[in-house]
Formats: structure tokens, sequence, C-alpha cells
């Protein structure tokens, strides 16, 4: 047997004996991908395409072996049973043609959920940071895992954690949130979550793509090594140490005039260096294309090759482009060291050893077709059952944050005319983000059926409210809808985005907004309905967060959704009758005017309003805020010690009582303040947070064991540093609502920390009865939120 065959030798054994015997030609052969199928017409999913995507000579190709197959199931619409079908004789002809047979690593998008025709589309990312519940999206991610392995697919481009730093940004959207440490905690569980199901998780955009200049995609970032340090990369060494991601992809930027994907220090000396990295760097979509085409740092395609492959990019994606010929041709004149090749090589077969791909037993027949007649799997293979879209429910339900209520919610069976106005009342596609593959992809198939049921918020009003008289209009026509507001009892008005690619939506890829005012005409609409007397709930279907004008102060009720997925119209209509409980939080701020960017609760003390500005960035409503109708009270807080070394930590706790009528969630947020610095902190950083179900009357007690690490910061010398000195700890219910303060001094000389550094506060939460007496059967700890 082959040594590359033999299941008892290391990965690492089996991956230096195959490369001992290629050739260069098969070596660059496997750090490529091929996308079959992709538009070369300028009708692209990825920018620039109709410009770098080229026919590629499969018969010339294969002989020499092939790295990666591009969106086998989201380059266009197929059934899932076909489209394994058609993916297993790819992976025959792939591994026939190759004299040592290796397959290649298939992968797909799944931003919110698998990206294919007929599969579940799931909230998008910033509502997954609007639930604060990292267990859920573990779970959601491992369901998104099974689908993607069980026809064939090994390896999901996501999780982002990019964090919001300018809410104009199109990909908003696809992002956690505006803080890090939600980010990193929330991306690290799908993390878990994905490749539990044996699929390869990939970390993107690496780094610091979400803080382009005035929003725009793609655009030169200018933040200094503090901010990327302490913002930027937290979320990504927490999903590599704490959920050991395989993969990371580049960003298409440069910072401070270095792009990504030609930035060793980042790509090899701190991820692999420091952060001990051992898997694949892809490349973004025609990244390395980019550094000819886009930043001018590479005179050609072979020097585009070089620089990257140095840098530390391994895998050349969607499809080969400058890590063929050119590559070749940089090894043959000297600009690129055959070394550089076989190091992204080994990590290449070491993926694919792990993955089974080398495994003499190696079948290219997926799970999901084992035992199904060859020729007949059209139907078979289900990608949107019921127990998928329970757990899209409740997401989408967990996620909806009830932002504003003035008593009118929920509306219970008061209400007997209702209706529903606006852009978004009657719209299905106004539930999914520009990932979702309806949107995504199907948008530029309009004649074929969507693959998953889609209900509309006013199907789903009706649905939820039998006994009342339902009527709609989409807000087009100004008169008519003051008229048909005036004849009812509430306005359900449903304003947001539409999401799209690049300039085809409202959000989206590419869809960067110059204001967060409403689209369009939707602000003119808001302003009608709120003069016709009649209870306007706001109801915002959107990728980003809006200012919203007068609703701030004049409507009946706000409620956020960002892309809730296929089942959010269901959520949002039981938080309209009351049969959800309502406990989303904001991930990102709501501005309250609609100029105010780039701003970010992380800001420090000149960054918020002040005397000496007339520009006012206070938001509407904060990071964390999030209201429910049941209300809580929050008592008792203690803390083991007022002083602890710089290596240290301290422990506080608070005891919540459930004080209303109903069954509730209250999302229990710890911050930290840092009032003297040797360089400027944000005002309060979140450092911890625990969701709480509590019944009526029920108490519990929430503890905190912080570690003296979580104060740690970037020093002037660019070191990680714990100081002596006073910091606060503050218990809150948003950044802005805090409960309970408690003043502590960390002592001693000051620590140069590392990423060994302890990143989470452990969470303790004992369940107590009428008298504060702990139950005892409800301890509980956690390391990630």
């Amino acid at each position: 047997m082959e040594p590359w065959r033999d299941v008892s030798l290391p990965a690492q054994e089996r991956a230096d004996a195959l490369i001992a015997v290629m050739t260069l030609r098969e070596k660059a052969a496997q750090l490529v991908g091929v996308w079959v199928g992709a538009s070369a017409d300028g009708e692209e999913v990825a920018p620039h395409q109709h410009e770098l995507e080229e026919a590629v000579d499969l018969a010339q190709l294969l002989p020499h072996g092939l790295g990666q197959l591009t969106r086998p199931f989201g380059t266009a619409p197929v059934d899932a049973g076909l489209g394994a079908l058609s993916l297993q004789r790819s992976q025959q002809r792939i591994a026939g043609a190759n004299r040592f047979g290796i397959p290649a690593i298939a992968h797909e998008e799944c931003l919110a959920g698998f990206a294919a025709w007929g599969a579940t589309a799931y909230p998008v990312p910033l509502s997954w940071g609007a639930t604060f519940d990292p267990g859920l999206i573990r779970e959601m991610a491992a369901a998104i895992g099974r689908d993607l392995r069980a026809v064939g697919v090994h390896q999901g481009l996501a999780p982002v954690l990019d964090v919001v730093r300018d809410a104009r940004w199109g990909r908003v959207e696809e992002t956690i949130g505006e803080d890090p440490y939600l980010v990193g905690t929330i991306a690290t569980a799908y993390v878990r979550g994905l490749q539990s199901a044996g699929v390869v998780a990939t970390l993107k955009h690496f780094a610091g793509y979400s803080a382009s200049r005035a929003g725009r995609n793609l655009a030169p970032v200018g933040m200094g090594p503090r901010e990327r340090a302490d913002v930027i990369l937290p979320p990504f060494e927490m999903a590599v140490r704490d959920g050991g991601a395989r993969s990371v992809m580049h960003a298409y930027t440069d910072t401070d005039g270095i792009p990504s994907a030609a930035d060793p220090e980042l790509l090899t000396g701190l991820l692999r260096g420091e952060w001990g990295f051992e898997g694949t760097v892809v490349a973004d979509y025609f990244g390395i294309a980019f550094l000819k085409l886009l930043h001018g740092v590479a005179e050609d395609w072979s020097d585009a090759a070089a620089l990257a492959l140095a840098s530390g990019v391994d895998v050349e994606l969607p499809t080969v482009r400058t890590f063929g010929q050119p590559l070749l041709d940089a090894v043959a004149d000297g600009r690129l060291s055959e070394d550089m090749v076989d190091r992204a090589l080994r990590r290449v077969l070491v993926q694919k050893v792990e993955l089974g791909l080398l495994d003499p037993d190696w079948s290219p027949v997926p799970p999901a077709l084992e035992g199904v007649e060859p020729g007949s799997p059209r139907g078979r293979v289900d990608l949107d059952g019921p127990g998928n879209r329970a757990l899209a429910e409740r997401i989408a339900e967990r996620a909806v944050v009830l932002v504003r209520n003035e008593g009118l919610l929920p509306l219970g069976t008061g209400a007997r005319r209702i209706a529903v106005i606006g852009p978004n009342a009657d719209t299905p596609m106004a539930f999914l983000g520009c990932y979702a593959f309806p949107v995504h992809v199907g948008s530029a198939h309009p004649q074929v059926p969507l693959g998953i049921a889609l209900p509309t918020l006013l199907d789903r009003v009706r649905e939820e409210f039998p006994a009342a008289e339902v009527l709609t209009a989409d807000g087009s026509g100004l008169a008519d809808a003051v008229a048909l507001a005036r004849q009812c009892d509430v306005v359900v008005l449903a304003l947001g985005d539409r999401a799209g690619l690049f300039g085809r939506g409202t959000s989206g890829e590419g869809c960067d907004a110059e204001t967060l005012e409403l689209p369009g005409w939707q602000q003119g609409l808001l302003d009608v309905m709120l003069d016709t007397g009649t209870p306007v709930v706001v109801t915002l279907l959107a990728g980003r967060p809006y200012a919203l004008g007068r609703a701030v102060t004049d409507s009946a009720a706000i409620v956020q959704a960002f892309f809730p997925g296929e089942e959010g119209a269901r959520a949002l209509a039981g938080v309209l009758s009351g049969r959800v409980n309502p406990s989303g939080r904001l991930p990102v701020s709501i501005p309250a005017r609609p100029g105010g960017q780039p701003t970010s609760y992380l800001a420090a003390r000149l960054g918020q309003a002040s005397q000496v500005s007339s520009a006012d960035p206070t938001p509407a409503y904060p990071f964390g805020h999030g209201l429910g109708y049941t209300a809580f009270s929050w008592s008792e807080m203690t803390v083991d010690q007022e002083e602890a070394p710089t290596y240290g930590e301290f422990e506080l706790g608070v005891t919540v009582t459930n004080t209303g009528r109903r069954v509730g969630t209250e999302v229990v947020q710890l911050y930290l303040h840092d009032p003297v610095a040797s360089v400027v902190q944000p005002v309060q950083r979140l450092i911890g947070y625990q969701r709480v179900l509590l019944s009526p009357g029920e108490r519990t007690r929430i503890g905190f064991t912080v570690p003296a690490d979580l104060a740690a910061f970037t020093g002037r010398n660019g070191q990680r540093i714990v100081e002596p000195g006073e910091l606060e700890l503050r218990l809150a219910a948003s950044s802005t609502d805090v409960r309970h303060a408690a003043r502590v001094r960390l002592a001693g000389p000051t620590r140069v920390v590392d990423h060994h550094r302890r990143l989470h506060a452990e969470v303790h939460q004992t369940g107590l009865d009428p008298l504060g007496t702990p139950r005892g059967g409800l301890p509980r700890s956690t390391a990630v939120g």
C-alpha cells in the first residue's frame, strides 16, 4: 500500500510521502479550484467575475489533479439528489484522471444555511447575534453541516467574523454585530457546530474588511494597529483557539496599504506563528488576481501568485487564474521557491487526509445516495425537512428584537381590523439575505420555483389572527394607504430592505448605503402613517439598522428583525400576537440620525456626544437593547473582593427575578469600564453575557468569574498588557442600561499577555427558591458567553 493511503500513519507523514513523488504541475493543481458552470457574461455572483472567469480545459487539467470544486450546488438551481449524483460523478472523474486517485474538496457557501436550491434558509448572521445564544447557533450550524456532508460537500465558507464598524456597509447583514466578544462567541459556536458534522469551517474575512472607509465594499482600510488588534482580530483568535477552525479566507481589502492576500505578518506570522493555526488559508474569490487588477502591488499574474503564496495563501478560489501556469512560471524564473509550493500543498493534503479523501476505502458516493438506485435520486434528498424548519423558527423567534412598546403589544385578540402596509408586507424575499439561494442565485432564474415555502408577513398575520379582518397595501400609493390605515385598529407597517448583490438590492454584498435613511420612499410612508392617528407598529425586515425618525417618539411599537429567514414571518406574527415573548437584543445600535456614521458603542469618550461638536452620535437605541412582555428585577449584587493581582480574577454575582406574569428571558450582560489606561480605551466593552429563562416569580443567581486577562489591551509598544489600576464591572440589560456596577482594582506589575491568555468569563447559574435559598440543580459554567 502506498504510504499516503496508510491510515495508521500520521496525516503529516502521509502528505509528505505524496509530495515526494509529485511533479510541480501536480503540486500546483492541488492548490486551485474550478468553478464549473459559472457565468462569464457579467451576471456574476462574485466581483469582477466577468473579467476574470476563463474557460478551463478539464481534459488538460484533470490528469494533473484538482484541489477544489467550487459551488457544485450553489451555481445554478439543481435538485439536491441530482446534484449529489452529479458531484459523485465529478469526483469519480477527478480521482480517476490523476495518477494518485486524489479527489477534490467540494466547497459551498453556508452563511445563512446551505446555499443550495431547496435548502433551509436560516436567519442571517446579524440575527444570530441578536439571539445572544451560542448554543442555539451551534445547533443550527451542526444541522447545516449534516446537510452539506450528506450530499458530498466538505468545506463551508462561513462564518463571517467581521465586526461592524460602519453600518452603511452593505455586508452588515452577514456580520454578527458591532462587538468583538459577541461576534467571537457566536462565530466560535458556529465553527464547532459545522465541524462537528465533519465539514471544514472557513473564517472570513481575515482581516479588517468591515473597517473600509465610508462603508464602501472593498474600499481601503485606514485603521491603526491597535484597532486591528483589539477590535478586528479577537473574534478570529477565539474561533481558531476555542473553535479549532480549519480554514481561513483572506480579506479583499488592504490595511494601510498592505493587501491581506499579500501580508505575511498577518497570514503567517500572526495566524500560524502566534495563534498556532494549522489549517488552510483560501483566497476570497479572485482575491489573488486583485493584487494586480485592483491593488496594483503585482506586475503580472505570476507576480501575484508568488506574492500570495509566499505570504501564506494556500488555495486559489474560485477557479484557476494565477496558481496555474503563472505560478509555474514564477518557480521557473526564480521568483518563487518550490518550497513555498510544498508548504501550501502539505496543508492541503493534510486536510484531505483528515477528511478521509486519501483513505483506501474512500468512496465518491455521498451519504445521501447510499442505497439509492443509480439514476433515480430526484426528490430523494430533503434539505428543508421539518427539523430544519423548526430550528429556523426557533432562531427567528429568539432573534426578533422588540425595540419600543408603548403598551400596544401584544395585540392579542383586541384588534379586529389590522392593516399590513408597506413594501415588505406581502413580499416573500423580504425575509432573506443576499447569500440565501433564492436571492444569491435564484434571482437569475426567475422561471424556477423558489424551492422552499416562504410565507409573507401578510400570510402569517392572517393565520395568527383568524378572527380579525386583515387588509393590505404596498404603500406606493400613499393616499390609498392612508385611507386603509384610518379604517383599521392598528397598522403593521412592514419596512426595510430587499437583499441583492452589487447594487441589485438595498442590502448585501456591494449594496452600500450613503446614509442610514430608510431606502427609497419608505420614510415618507412612515411619516404619513404616523399622521393617520391609527396606532402604528413599525416592523423592520432589514440587513442593517436604520434611523427611524419620528417612529422613535410617535410609533406605538418598533419590532426589528434582521432577515429572519424562511420562518421569520411566523416568528414576527407570533411576537405581534404575544404567542412569542420576544427576547432578542440589538447586536448593532440603531442610529438616531441617518448621517451619523461611522459610530459604534465601542467609542472612546471623544467619540461620544460632546459640547465641542454639533454632531451627536448617540444612538436612538443602543447595543444590547431589547424588550419583552414580562419584567425582571436585578438585586443583591456581590463581589468577592475589591482587589486582585494582575494575574488574578474577580467573582461577582446578581440575583435576577421574573416579576412579571409570564415566562420570559432576560439577557444579563457584563461590561468592563477602564477609567484610566496608558492608551485610550472604549468607555466600555462586553466581556460576558448569559440568557436567563424564568417563570413568573422565579429567581436565579448568575455568577461571573472574571479573569484579569479580560482587561488586556494593546499598549503603546504593541504588546498586549494587563495594567494595574481601577476597573468597573457593570452588570447591564444593555450597553446603556447598567443595573449594578462594582469598582475593583488590579494590583501589582503590568503583565504582558499573549494568545495563551484567558478569553472568557466563566458563567454560573444557580436556581433559587422564593426565599433565595439555592436549589442546587442548575449550576452551569460556560466558556462562550
